[in-house]
């Protein structure tokens, strides 16, 4: 770890743990804040397929979300989703691939990420974006989701009319916000259970649900589309257990593919990864 990151992460577990102390909720609202901040991330400096497409922008909740369009000529539609402290960009060697199979495509960088306005989002604030898309550029046919972009897809799902011919590939998603809270907290060093309970309230208080509520697992039960569900044994973020009980769940319309030795980010550009995707979006 880099020293800065390290100095910040001391004064961000100083802060949290002497707040929680004094004043619970205020605690709570400070690490909701930090938990919804994501990493600055260092653009591409090479020319990608994302130079030639189209520059497209809609509006949610006054701040100006940026995406991508490719292919207007094409005969289905698919809507790539970053994770968290990524950016659409990252996902440039998919878009060629879905334009050869005839698909017209569409990558947007969630709020505060990428060159969408914003300082912090979360999985709710993300899912209504990908609703707003649906609503402008829509249907989609085929939604390729990473990370936290496959809890914002699968929340997304719950409120729109779907069925089985609409495909998801969901590639080391966020399947559970309470291991998400307990990687962040991790991460930063921290093993206070009060200001993890304040996290939770705070969360509970601006949405209205417990933490454990955002769970893909959870989500499933209303989810009808055919899943390609994609999870690596060494994902040091998203750990691979909580997928696993969704695979013990035995769902029919999921397909699962576990990997090896790719952890969290070299999954997403895997060949033999790519290659199962393309096959399952094969007509």
């Amino acid at each position: 770890m880099k020293v800065q990151k390290k100095i910040l992460f001391f004064f961000i577990r100083a802060k949290l743990q002497l707040l929680s102390r004094i004043n619970k909720r205020k605690a709570g609202r400070e690490a909701f804040k930090i938990f919804c901040t994501p990493f600055p991330t260092v653009p591409l400096t090479r020319k990608t397929i994302f130079d030639d497409g189209e520059g497209i922008t809609f509006t949610l909740n006054n701040q100006l979300i940026f995406g991508t369009r490719f292919n207007t000529e094409g005969t289905k539609t698919a809507l790539i989703l970053h994770g968290f402290s990524s950016h659409s960009r990252n996902f440039h060697h998919y878009v060629r691939r879905l334009v050869n199979l005839g698909y017209k495509v569409y990558a947007f960088d969630a709020p505060a990420h990428g060159f969408s306005e914003g300082e912090t989002t979360n999985a709710v604030e993300y899912s209504k974006m990908i609703l707003m898309a649906a609503q402008k550029y829509g249907p989609f046919d085929v939604y390729l989701a990473h990370s936290f972009g496959g809890m914002a897809i699968s929340l997304a799902l719950e409120e729109m009319v779907h069925d089985e011919n609409i495909k998801v590939v969901l590639i080391a998603p966020a399947t559970e916000t309470t291991s998400a809270i307990n990687c962040a907290l991790k991460m930063l060093g921290i093993k206070s259970k009060l200001v993890k309970d304040a996290l939770c309230d705070e969360i509970k208080h601006v949405s209205g649900r417990e933490a454990s509520w955002f769970s893909i697992r959870r989500a499933m039960q209303n989810i009808r589309a055919s899943v390609l569900w994609i999870h690596d044994e060494d994902d040091d973020v998203t750990p691979l257990s909580d997928a696993l009980k969704v695979k013990d769940d035995g769902y029919s319309n999921i397909k699962f593919m576990i990997t090896k030795h790719l952890g969290h980010r070299r999954i997403y550009r895997d060949q033999s990864v790519l290659n199962r995707i393309f096959e399952f979006l094969q007509p």
